[in-house]
């Protein structure tokens, strides 16, 4: 049995499993809901999954005809899937407590995955879903960018952003709190100057969950579809932005991986970047 929860823990479930498969997801709908370069989900008989206590903050956007997508009101985590046609349960591994003894097996929607992101470990990659899902693509329109400034938005698309000066920096972070805030292996965060970012709508959209206790570490969120979108600090100039909510490509590259001692025992990093046990050194 493996337990799972949201970031501020309002959502807590359990999953008997067994697990019967690990995939991650590249297509630019997983993208934007979680902010990041692609989701890990695992899939499990629906019969072996229960709510622990209401999920009252339960909230769900419908992101296609056929799909849905289930986050918290709270905090913004991504929570599972219930599909009773399947049978299935497809739950974010990110929000998973433990080692739920399975490892991922495959890459899917490679065709759509971010430009900035390279796969780099040796698994199976599918274009769009593996033949044996027996599942069509659901089609997205790409975004429209114009020249001369970076642009990102949320999955509904009633958030959206633009930043006009250059990244300053840019880490994979696989701390637990990343994890659960962006329900995923890890976050990719670029981090801006504040001054160069500004909303082009949706603002009143976006709510902010401040974990207790951290001086620093907030998320925020689409409050209608749930999406990770940037979080902006005046009194610090920076805005701190997912990388999976860019419409533009961030022109800069991850710097590393921090906070590895933390990561998930299924998150394998085989990329040869630097890789810092927590923040790493200041120059």
């Amino acid at each position: 049995m493996t337990q799972g929860s949201c970031l501020c823990g309002a959502l807590r479930y359990e999953i008997d499993g067994p697990f019967v498969d690990m995939v991650h997801c590249h297509c630019s709908m997983c993208r934007k809901h979680h902010g990041t370069p692609f989701a890990t989900w695992v899939a499990a008989p629906l019969a072996g999954f229960r709510w622990l206590g209401e999920p009252s903050s339960l909230a769900t956007y419908k992101s296609s005809e056929r799909g849905h997508r289930e986050f918290c009101r709270i905090c913004g985590s991504v929570a599972p899937m219930l599909e009773p046609g399947m049978g299935m349960v497809i739950a974010p591994a990110g929000n998973l407590d433990g080692d739920p003894g399975i490892r991922p097996t495959k890459h899917m929607f490679v065709g759509s995955k971010a430009g900035w992101y390279p796969i780099t470990d040796g698994l199976p990659q599918h274009e769009e879903y593996p033949p044996e899902f027996g599942m069509p693509a659901t089609p997205r329109p790409p975004v429209a960018v114009a020249a001369g400034v970076t642009q990102g938005s949320c999955l509904c698309g009633e958030v959206a952003y633009e930043v006009t000066t250059p990244p300053l920096r840019m880490f994979y972070c696989h701390c637990s709190r990343c994890r659960r805030g962006r329900s995923a292996a890890h976050a990719a965060n670029v981090f801006y100057k504040a001054e160069g970012f500004r909303w082009a709508r949706g603002a009143e959209l976006v709510r902010e969950f401040q974990m207790p206790g951290a001086q620093y570490f907030a998320t925020a969120f689409c409050s209608n579809c749930g999406s990770a979108v940037p979080r902006v600090s005046v009194e610090r100039n920076v805005a701190v932005v997912p990388a999976g909510s860019l419409d533009s490509d961030p022109g800069i590259a991850p710097a590393g991986h921090i906070f590895v001692d933390s990561r998930a025992a299924w998150d394998q990093i085989t990329d040869d970047l630097p890789q810092f046990a927590e923040m790493p050194p200041r120059r």
